[in-house]
């Protein structure tokens, strides 16, 4: 929802969505003016492109978009989404198709910014390249090439390049300077003088060619153009931007993913008839029933049934939990046994789905910015660029020299400081070391995440399906005197291969796996939430819970008491076997821990982070988890939504914290931490929630990640070094009057070799693991 519900007596949150920022001083110009507003308290992320507003409940959010728009930008509220249209009204009645979501202006707004920005990258790149070819080769510079150039250039700089002088206009009305302003008053001069050269100078007449010199020398300022720099410049700039919004354009799918995860319609009980309505009319205190392999619609208490509900697409945990009359059951968790009809007590916003979403809003909205150093840079740089070029147009005039002569020095001083090696500092190093890593199972969503990676000294784990495989095993079987392990191991996988719960379906996999073939049951019958009864060559066999083979008449031997108090002692699950009146063995089913997990904590130390394992089951479970992969610190029994406060609390001690994870309870502190790591084997909210997205789902790839994010960041360093070491050395050249054209031209490129040089360096990155 676009405005939420008063926090405190007289006020309200608003969200708008922002279109138009370039950079994150778009986004604190925006912030300080939003801040004005009297009673308003505003925060604005360029990185989700998003301002959130606190106003006096009474304000018109149309008052805060219309301060946005007059700063120079764009803002619209949020549609909501509505609710599916109910049996008997039209598409046109109160509640439209879920499918008109499909149509937010915010969204559309994206996607049109996004397709705009690629039409314009393309355009550049066909139009561009042939110039700065013909200006880089003397062989290609045919009689009155200058006119061709500037042909095939003027669009390069007048239409691909409009998003810098838009941006440049904008900040210009508001007495600021950025990057953009320097790309746009740079190639709109090189432009100019361009073609005040070609028509009013020498530089159009027949056979004029552009030699490579590497003297200095003094030119005459008509005889030559600039129209490849120009090119180069906006074609470059314009790659950087692209992959940098289409990164972007990922920030809300987390939010969608995880509301995606609720049923979408459900059975409810009115007048002891069952109707089925769309989730968004259920209202609290109905009952509704879910049926085995359902969702449960929304937050509730069971009323009558019982059965094991699977919760580990949201608490990443892959023990089922047995639920009965009284205990209570969250929404979008899946039925995995019998029938249950419970009774709706939250529903909508309040329920722990949406409770969730909201948590990894917040988390994402709180987490801090991280400014391309260049940007940072630009606060300075441009001013004192454009005072030079001024300064030294005043310069060359005052001291006698022709008018041409100093106009060429100053175009010099803004060509030479457009930043062409700048623009591919950043998206050449991503580019590789995120392709580098996408062979590795590394995806890394975007150059803000990589300074997140310097500073991180621990490591959160979330232990089901990052430390362990996530998936029940059976572990082990133990038979009582007298009985065969085969025979407990038959008798168990034939009944518990007719039973869909998680951990029969453990048992009778397991079973498979080791004996081949299993009897067939006869009399099959399933106790929900106790266990499951059947004959079996002859004689009754039961296997579950010890008290259900007591009920059925069976005793417990010593012997198979002690082995089932051991095993849960362990933290493992314990199911008990039994037929012709005793218990005959127990079967041991358990979450394995990875191969690869006590070598990838290894590597974790070698990089000087401390390995935390962070989990919701029971602490002798962790602790003997921990012990088996070298982890000393264990935090358990952790409620799903307070994983996120977990991770606070450590950066609340001064830690720079990396979080691994796999579940949807894990995205509010994949998004809280400095750095969020979501297993590819997990959810697509854990995912869309991280910073970094490891496909393999091998615990080592999380330290791999760390090491190629830091390499990849040392190398967009390096490069920024070198593109702003050529601008100050060749700034005050420029501002002599002593570089020509062709050595300004081979000037740059030189330095966009080395940086394009220096960032492919990154593929012969390896990952750490041999196998």
């Amino acid at each position: 929802m676009s405005v939420d519900t008063p926090l405190s007596s007289g006020t309200k949150f608003v969200e708008l969505a922002v279109g138009g920022m370039t950079c994150a001083s778009c986004a604190n110009r925006i912030e300080k003016k939003l801040n004005k507003v009297e009673g308003a308290s505003a925060t604005v992320n360029y990185a989700t492109e998003k301002a959130r507003i606190e106003v006096p409940e009474d304000m018109d959010p149309q008052d805060l978009i219309a301060v946005v728009e007059k700063t120079g930008y764009s803002a619209t509220l949020p549609q909501p989404k509505a609710a599916p249209a109910s049996a008997g009204e039209g598409a046109d009645g109160p509640q439209a198709s879920v499918g008109a979501a499909a149509s937010d202006p915010v969204e559309a707004r994206e996607e049109a910014e996004l397709a705009s920005l690629k039409q314009r990258l393309i355009g550049s790149a066909v139009l561009g390249i042939p110039v700065i070819l013909m200006a880089m080769i003397p062989a290609l510079q045919f009689d009155f090439w200058g006119f061709a150039s500037l042909v095939l250039a003027a669009p390069v700089v007048v239409w691909a390049g409009w998003p810098f002088h838009r941006a440049t206009w904008a900040n210009l009305k508001q007495g600021a300077a950025t990057m953009d302003t320097l790309i746009s008053v740079g190639t709109s001069a090189a432009l100019l003088w361009s073609i005040v050269a070609l028509f009013f100078g020498t530089a159009g007449d027949r056979g004029t060619r552009h030699e490579f010199a590497i003297t200095l020398s003094h030119g005459s300022g008509l005889d030559s153009i600039y129209l490849e720099v120009a090119a180069g410049v906006v074609f470059f700039l314009l790659l950087g931007r692209y992959f940098e919004k289409r990164s972007k354009r990922r920030a809300g799918d987390a939010m969608r993913a995880l509301m995606e995860l609720g049923a979408k319609d459900v059975t409810v009980l009115r007048d002891g008839r069952e109707h089925t309505i769309p989730i968004e009319q259920l209202t609290v205190g109905e009952e509704f029933i879910v049926r085995p392999g359902e969702k449960v619609a929304t937050d509730g208490v069971v009323t009558s049934g019982t059965s094991a509900i699977d919760a580990s697409m949201l608490t990443g945990e892959s023990l089922p939990v047995e639920v009965g009359e009284g205990d209570t059951v969250t929404g979008a968790t899946v039925n995995a046994g019998g029938r249950l009809v419970v009774r709706a007590t939250r529903v909508g916003s309040d329920t722990q789905l949406a409770q969730m979403a909201r948590m990894v809003e917040d988390a994402q909205s709180g987490k801090a910015e991280i400014q391309r150093l260049a940007d940072r840079v630009s606060g300075v740089f441009v001013p004192v660029v454009i005072a030079v070029a001024v300064g030294v147009l005043g310069f060359w005039i005052g001291a006698g020299f022709p008018l041409a002569a100093g106009f060429t020095a100053a175009v010099a001083v803004l060509i030479i400081a457009c930043p062409c090696a700048l623009g591919l500092a950043t998206p050449t190093a991503l580019l590789v070391g995120t392709g580098r890593g996408a062979q590795l199972g590394i995806l890394i969503k975007g150059p803000e995440i990589l300074e997140s990676t310097r500073q991180v000294d621990t490591v959160v784990l979330d232990k089901t399906g990052t430390v362990t495989t996530g998936t029940m095993t059976l572990h082990q079987v133990a038979a009582a005197d007298g009985t065969s392990r085969d025979e407990v191991l038959a008798a168990a996988g034939g009944l518990e291969a007719y039973s869909e719960h998680p951990i029969a379906r453990a048992i009778a996999d397991g079973a498979a796996d080791q004996l081949g073939t299993l009897p067939t049951p006869s009399d099959f019958e399933n106790v929900e939430g106790r266990g499951v009864r059947g004959v079996i060559d002859g004689r009754t066999v039961a296997v579950g819970r010890d008290a259900f083979l007591t009920d059925e008449g069976m005793r417990i031997p010593a012997e198979v008491a002690d082995a089932k108090k051991a095993t849960e002692a362990e933290g493992r699950t314990a199911v008990v076997v039994g037929w012709d009146g005793a218990a005959r063995g127990v079967l041991v089913v358990s979450d394995e821990i990875k191969d690869t997990s006590d070598e990838a904590i290894a590597q974790f130390r070698s990089l000087g982070l401390q390995p935390v394992l962070l989990t919701g089951d029971n602490r002798s479970v962790a602790e003997q988890v921990a012990a088996e992969v070298g982890i000393d610190e264990v935090i358990a029994e952790v409620l799903p939504q307070d994983k996120v406060d977990v991770v606070s609390r450590l950066q609340g001690e001064g830690r720079v914290v990396a979080m691994v994870g796999d579940g949807v309870n894990d995205a509010p502190a994949l998004a809280q931490a400095d750095l969020g790591l979501a297993m590819g084997t997990g959810t697509d909210v854990a995912i869309e929630a991280s910073d970094i997205t490891l496909v393999r789902g091998d615990l080592r790839a999380a330290a791999d990640a760390i090491r190629l994010s830091r390499r990849t960041l040392g190398t967009i360093r390096t490069n920024l070094f070198w593109a702003f070491f050529y601008n100050v050395l060749a700034i005050p050249v420029a501002a002599l009057g002593l570089l020509n054209p062709m050595l300004a031209g081979a000037a740059m490129a030189l330095s966009s070799v080395l940086v394009v040089t220096n960032s492919l360096r990154l593929r012969a990155f390896r990952a750490a693991s041999t196998d």
